[in-house]
């Protein structure tokens, strides 16, 4: 299994489709800090990225002094960084004024918006993922601050987008369950995301999604994720991804931004972290998971990543609607 689909099997992502918009221009959006909606998105929740899916029409996304960027039925645009930004039928429309706020907005998900002017109709959908701040720092490192790709690039984008319309039918329906499956077409909408712009955007891009892509770095990283536990040196490291040590030094560094056995550590505390908060399994059988003998070298290592002993952190996160 490749590093993102390891790292997607273990940690858990949290999706949800909460707005589906029918605007008629001239007509615009406005999106909040993706931190400041984060507590009535997803309450304990580290990190929400927020995205949008155009189903018809076409309309622009502005963000900041950055120029407008113009989208098309089957694009979606996702905001790593969680800027604000507006959606709108033409760049300098203002924002609709005297709406409702947010908290309204997300009392039933998904809820409907319609408003505008009368003239060309744009249909979108709003979601968003919620995740551990050090997974989203470590599946989004080296993006841009917007990121746009076309579903329609690929069958299974293609997939994607008839059955979030189907969802959006049936979650509006008497039948229980349209908003479980809703949630689930949101997290595999943003994983299908990721996927297109590795492929689209390879050249010249770092970060973590760019060193999976790399042959050697992508080989090491699969090693690491496959056998987390494992006593791993950079030789026995290189040999398996089929290269010198300081060539893997070198592009894991470049890539990543860290050398590999740093990021083992840091992958091993995102595993335990998830462990702590998802099981209820001893700290001797945590730390022995994720490569450590002994309760005293794990404790130091979660220490200083989280900056607490597992102990303390575990009881921290209890009854918390989020955890890692």
């Amino acid at each position: 299994m490749d590093a993102l689909s390891e790292t997607l099997r273990v940690v858990r992502l949290v999706g949800a489709i909460f707005i589906h918009g029918r605007f008629t221009a001239p007509w615009c959006y406005q999106s909040p800090p993706a931190d400041a909606a984060a507590p009535l998105l997803e309450p304990g929740a580290e990190r929400v990225i927020i995205f949008h899916l155009i189903t018809e029409g076409e309309c622009f996304v502005e963000m900041g002094g950055a120029a407008p960027v113009q989208l098309a039925a089957g694009d979606v645009v996702v905001f790593p960084t969680g800027d604000a930004h507006r959606m709108s039928s033409a760049p300098g429309v203002p924002p609709a004024t005297g709406g409702a706020r947010l908290d309204e907005v997300l009392a039933r998900r998904p809820r409907l918006l319609a408003y505008g002017g009368g003239g060309a109709t744009t249909r979108l959908v709003c979601g968003y993922l919620a995740c551990d701040a050090r997974l989203a720092r470590m599946l989004l490192a080296g993006l841009p601050p917007l990121v746009r790709v076309s579903l329609r690039g690929s069958a299974a984008g293609v997939w994607l987008e008839s059955s979030v319309h189907y969802a959006l039918a049936e979650a509006r329906s008497p039948r229980p369950g349209g908003a479980g499956v809703l949630a689930k077409l949101a997290e595999l909408l943003f994983i299908e995301v990721l996927r297109l712009h590795m492929n689209d955007h390879a050249e010249g891009q770092t970060g973590w999604l760019a060193g999976v892509r790399d042959r050697i770095v992508g080989s090491a990283l699969n090693e690491l994720h496959k056998r987390p536990a494992h006593a791993w040196t950079l030789e026995e490291l290189a040999r398996a991804a089929g290269t010198s040590r300081s060539v893997l030094a070198e592009r894991f560094q470049h890539l990543v931004g860290t050398s590999p056995m740093q990021y083992l550590t840091q992958w091993r505390m995102l595993l335990a972290a998830n462990l702590l908060c998802r099981s209820s399994a001893p700290l001797t059988q945590i730390a022995e998971d994720v490569g450590y003998q002994t309760d005293t070298a794990f404790s130091r290592a979660f220490r200083r990543e989280y900056g607490a002993p597992p102990a303390t952190w575990r009881k921290s996160r209890a009854g918390q609607a989020f955890a890692a």
